[in-house]
Parts: C-alpha cells; sequence; structure tokens
C-alpha cells in the first residue's frame, strides 16, 4: 500500500472502467449520497450512465490525459476488465498525482503484484472476492443446516440427554458439553453432562468449581434408566455407555463404530470449544457468562492461547465470546494453588531427573494423583536449556506419563507414539501428549507390596532408555543438574 495515500472523511471518487463491477461500485457510493465520476471508452455506455443522472464521460482510461481528467478526486477506483488498460491508468495517475487514493482491479496474484508495483494502493481480484463470498455463504448455509437437523435430533429425545465428555474430562471437552446443555435447555430438552474418569488436572478442577459447572461420574448416576440417548462432545468413543448415541460433535478425525442421528466432526477446527461458539450463535441464544467464560478458556486451552493451530474461526469465536466472559474467573482458572500431592510429585522429579541434551525425563515414583504429572512437566520445561519434559509414575498398575515440548523440530505426540504406540495408549498434540502403559508389558512379574521398588528401578531403566532412543539422544545416566 502506498503510505503516502489517504482517504479523507468526504471524499470525491473516480471510477475508470464501467463494466458489470465498476457500476455495480458506482450504484452503492451514489446510494451513499457520494461524488462520483465515471470514465469509459465506451459511448453507449456512458450514454447509458447519463441517462440514470450518473455523472459520466468518455475516455481511454490507458491513455495519460485520463489522470488530467480525474487529477481532482481523492480516490480513483480502476476497474475495467482489461487488466493491461489498467495497469496504464495506475501508470499515469501515480506520474501525475502521487496523493490519490488507487484501487485497482487485477485478474490474477501476477497481475496484482504488477498493479501494486506500479503504485496501486489496493488491488482486488473479483474471482478471488467472489469464490470467498461462496465459501462463506456454503459455511454458513451448512452451520444453518447443521443447527436445523441437531435441534431436530435433540427434541426428539426421549427422556434426558447424557452429554458425555471425555474420560478424564478437559476444559475443551467440559466447556463443549456445558455449551450443548445450554443448546439443550433452549429447546426445552432435560440434559446432564456426565464423564466416566476422573476430573484429575487442578486445573480443570478449579475450572468446574469456579464456574459452577455439574458434572456426574455415570458410575454414581442412581437413575441411568432416565436416560434416553447420548450426545458426545470433544469425543466419539463410547464403550463403557449402555446407550444409544444420537450426537457426535468434535474437532478431531477419528472412525465412529456406531451410527448416531447426527455428527459434526470438523478437523478443521481447533476447538470443539470453537464448534460449539458457533452453535451458540446460530441457535441465536443469550449465552450465560458461565457458558461463554467455559467456551473461552476452551479455546484458549486448546491452542495453547492461540499459539498453537489456531485458525481465524478460532480468533472470531474467542472475539464473540470475550464481551460476555468473567476475566477474574479465567485468571483464577489459570492460576490455582498447588495441591501437597502435586508438591511432592514435582518434588520427586526435580530430584530424579536425568537430562541429555536439552532433553528432560524423570521418575515420580508411585503417584496418588497422576495429574501432578503434567503439572509437573510444565513446571520442569521452565528449567534453563530444557526444551522437552517427560515426567511418570506408577498407579494403579499402569506407568502413566505426561510430556511437553517448546523444541519446534520436535512432534512430542509422534515421539511417544513410536516409543508406546504399540504397547499402550497415547493422546496428545505436537507440543504436548500422554501415555498409558501396562505395567507388566517392562516387568513380567506380579505386582505386590514387597516388589514396589524392584518395580520402580525396571520402570524406571526401560521407560527412560525407550523414551531417550525415541527422541533420539541416548539413554543412560545424564546429569541431574540444571
Amino acid at each position: 500500500m502506498n503510505s503516502g495515500a489517504t482517504i479523507s472523511s468526504v471524499s470525491d471518487y473516480a471510477i475508470l472502467g464501467c463494466g458489470s463491477v465498476g457500476y455495480a461500485v458506482a450504484e452503492e457510493l451514489v446510494e451513499q449520497g457520494k461524488d462520483v465520476l465515471i470514465v469509459d471508452r465506451d459511448e453507449n455506455r456512458v450514454e447509458s450512465l447519463r441517462d440514470q443522472d450518473l455523472d459520466a464521460r468518455v475516455a481511454d482510461i490507458s491513455e495519460a490525459k485520463v489522470a488530467t481528467l480525474v487529477a481532482d478526486r481523492d480516490v480513483v477506483l480502476i476497474l475495467a476488465s482489461d487488466v493491461e488498460s489498467n495497469k496504464a491508468g495506475v501508470e499515469h495517475i501515480r506520474r501525475a498525482n502521487g496523493e490519490q487514493f488507487v484501487v485497482a482491479r487485477a485478474s490474477d496474484p501476477v497481475s496484482g503484484d504488477e498493479l501494486s508495483e506500479l503504485g496501486a494502493d489496493v488491488v482486488i481480484n473479483p474471482s478471488a472476492v467472489i469464490a470467498d463470498s461462496a465459501l462463506r455463504a456454503l459455511e454458513s448455509g451448512e452451520l444453518e443446516y447443521n443447527a436445523e437437523k441437531l435441534a431436530t435430533i435433540l427434541e426428539d429425545t426421549t427422556g434426558r440427554l447424557a452429554i458425555v465428555t471425555k474420560s478424564n474430562p478437559d476444559p475443551d471437552s467440559i466447556a463443549s458439553a456445558a455449551a450443548l446443555q445450554a443448546i439443550a435447555g433452549h429447546l426445552g430438552v432435560e440434559a446432564d453432562i456426565v464423564y466416566m474418569g476422573d476430573i484429575g488436572h487442578q486445573e480443570n478442577r478449579a475450572f468446574v468449581n469456579l464456574l459452577g459447572i455439574d458434572l456426574h461420574l455415570w458410575r454414581d448416576v442412581e437413575d441411568q434408566e432416565a436416560y434416553g440417548s447420548a450426545a458426545l462432545v470433544d469425543h466419539s468413543t463410547a464403550t463403557e455407555l449402555d446407550l444409544p448415541v444420537d450426537v457426535v460433535i468434535d474437532h478431531r478425525e477419528a472412525e465412529i463404530e456406531f451410527e448416531p442421528g447426527f455428527v459434526d466432526v470438523r478437523p478443521s477446527m481447533s476447538s470443539t470449544s470453537t464448534i460449539m461458539t458457533k452453535y451458540i450463535q446460530e441457535f441465536d441464544l443469550n449465552v450465560s457468562e458461565e457458558v461463554a467464560t467455559a467456551l473461552l478458556y476452551g479455546i484458549r486451552a486448546e491452542t495453547l492461547d492461540f499459539k498453537r493451530d489456531t485458525t481465524p474461526a478460532d480468533l472470531t469465536a474467542a472475539a464473540y465470546l470475550y464481551p460476555f466472559a468473567n476475566h477474574d474467573t479465567l485468571e483464577q482458572v489459570e492460576s490455582p494453588s498447588m495441591s501437597p500431592e502435586t508438591l511432592d510429585v514435582l518434588a520427586e522429579a526435580i530430584a530424579n531427573r536425568d537430562v541429555q541434551g536439552s532433553h528432560l525425563v524423570s521418575n515420580a515414583g508411585f503417584v496418588r494423583d497422576r495429574e501432578a504429572l503434567t503439572q509437573a512437566a510444565n513446571h520442569l520445561l521452565n528449567l534453563e536449556g530444557v526444551t522437552t519434559t517427560a515426567v511418570f509414575g506408577i498407579s494403579e498398575e499402569t506407568i502413566f506419563l505426561a510430556a511437553r515440548s517448546k523444541d519446534i523440530r520436535m512432534n512430542i505426540g509422534k515421539v511417544l507414539d513410536d516409543a508406546y504406540g504399540d504397547i499402550g495408549e497415547v493422546a496428545g498434540h505436537s507440543t504436548q501428549s500422554s501415555a498409558e502403559i501396562p505395567l507388566g508389558i517392562f516387568t513380567g512379574i506380579e505386582i505386590s507390596q514387597d516388589t514396589r521398588d524392584t518395580l520402580l528401578d525396571l520402570t524406571e531403566e526401560a521407560v527412560k532408555r525407550t523414551l531417550f532412543d525415541a527422541m533420539g539422544v541416548e539413554g543412560g545416566e545424564g546429569s541431574n543438574g540444571s
């Protein structure tokens, strides 16, 4: 853009080349009460424009004299379908007057670059504009269609609706469930949010408590027969649920082994909270402070505060939610107090850390709160010179491992999958991941109180060696210094 060009609050306009695009722009500007001069080389077209009380003159926009004709105009829009004429027009106007604001029409990216180099402040490509408009219309139409279908499915629910989060729900899953519950309530459908595992991470517990979101552990629900169907949000697995699944909404592609009536899976979105925000808007809900705060935090958590895999849809959803959210609550959620258990795990992880280059692996021993491993991995990432951390511990005959990385060359999710994908369950992203590995894989011995220390030693050696190998460094005794 030409830095010297400005548009005053009251501008006079000139349109050079008045085909269908130029005429549409002229009509809109005149409707707004603007003073518009139209220049075109087609005498019949100019005569027709004059018959419509428009100020139109005959001239060839590729000739130098056109610059004199529009010299008193603040804004010049060069909109002919002939790009070569547009280039000549830009060149003549820039030679005569460097202050006018010039908009020029291109036919493709190459001609667009050429027009910019000649001095056009703004370049438009009608084909690209039409394509963008068509895609926005398509997205809007699909959303409207999906919302109508979702409403029909929900309204046909017999009994209560069970909205099922991930087994160990994270903010994105909880927020998405709260949004679907609000939509169901808007449609007159009674719904409860349920989960199968536990809410371990302190941030997640603080999130639920501060926002007052009601989550029910499914095995503790006394009247399970009151529920007629289920909706899965932020996941697509329902092996532990003895209910028909009517709805699946997720942002990750997965094989669905059943046939729900409604599926909206969008890998192009970075969070399920983003998808649910679009439905909140489509249903024209007066979003509550609690739901808005939950969804905004869900988007921020899933995108690492817009630093990971963020899309324009995430940003527009966050912008919509921002005025309705409680930002004091968000601050409290993001800074929860540390429990004694987490402090113990962190202390153990610090003491047992093994650093190979910039990679740190640590054994936290036997743990009661496995989510404390995640917080330990996060804290250890702040150590000087460390770019990747992995902290593991033993609980309930399973090795739980949490890993974090800020090394852009490393995909920690792939590292864990390479190391343990064949023998355990791995989930996560390029910057954060987790693994659950059956303890017997490494030991081959029966677990008892008497074998705890032996198990710990065998596990530490096997896990560290496998993980360092997957990271591309040699395992073994490294430094436990910072």
